[in-house]
């Protein structure tokens, strides 16, 4: 049911180049152009290293390892394991992304020798200390979210659609987030989220883009910079690989517990 809505909607949207758009026919169709733009990939592997700062600039760092799953017929599956510092080696995080029911999420701590199941209902929580939230990091799927086209407009030196994104799912701890795509590779450049007094909260910007398997966009650096707090946390990306083999078999609960 749900491949067939995407298919109306594209086509749809494929034969109303001469009818006006309303701003959330536009927003809808940037946002679904987004996304299939970044299909196929199968399965990836990348490492990651953690820079957290507080409001003074002092800084630690944390070594991560995550990999990825494409699902066709639902969201995205992902594993993320924690091997620097000392002190939360080990620690390992599950998610199963989904498009219209909530995700499930769960994560290992290695002091407490225990699987522990993230509720939907703190979702909006800080993922490890960091200044993502669980929501965050949890893969994008179309229904999860009503879209507005804004505007065009430039930033720094690409044109871009800024789009306005409103979560449809439970116990989100945004309102409504602001979406600078570009409009010559649809990638995402900003990201500005609103807490639940639609106050600013959040920005977030995607650098130093790289191509890979001549298809498939992944910004190296993404830094989430908390405006109430004056905290930030910026994750450095490296050794992306896709296509590796990996199944749902790599993406059990139960070995959380053996991700070392």
């Amino acid at each position: 049911m749900y491949k067939v809505f995407i298919i109306l909607m594209l086509t749809v949207t494929v034969t109303s180049q001469t009818v006006a758009q309303t701003p959330e026919e536009k927003g809808f169709a940037i946002a679904l152009e987004t996304d299939n733009r970044d299909k196929g990939w199968r399965d990836s592997s990348a490492s990651m290293r953690m820079v957290l700062r507080n409001r003074h600039g002092q800084e630690s760092v944390r070594q991560i390892r995550v990999v990825n799953l494409e699902m066709e017929s639902d969201g995205d599956k992902g594993l993320t394991v924690f091997d620097e510092p000392r002190d939360i080696k080990g620690t390992a995080f599950l998610s199963y992304s989904h498009a219209l029911v909530p995700d499930e999420q769960w994560i290992y701590l290695p002091a407490l020798k225990r699987v522990k199941r993230i509720s939907s209902s703190n979702k909006s929580g800080p993922f490890m200390g960091s200044e993502f939230a669980y929501e965050d990091i949890s893969s994008f799927e179309i229904p999860k979210y009503d879209y507005l086209y804004l505007r065009d407009e430039v930033f720094e030196g690409n044109n871009c659609y800024v789009l306005e994104l409103r979560p449809q799912y439970q116990y989100s701890g945004y309102t409504k987030s602001h979406v600078w795509i570009d409009k010559k590779e649809y990638r995402n450049q900003k990201v500005e989220y609103y807490d639940r007094k639609n106050s600013l909260l959040k920005v977030q910007r995607f650098t130093d883009y790289q191509l890979y398997l001549g298809q498939y966009w992944r910004a190296h650096t993404m830094t989430m910079d908390n405006k109430q707090n004056g905290k930030s946390t910026t994750l450095y990306w490296d050794n992306f690989k896709f296509k590796t083999g990996l199944t749902s078999a790599d993406f059990k609960k139960n070995d959380l517990k053996r991700q070392r």
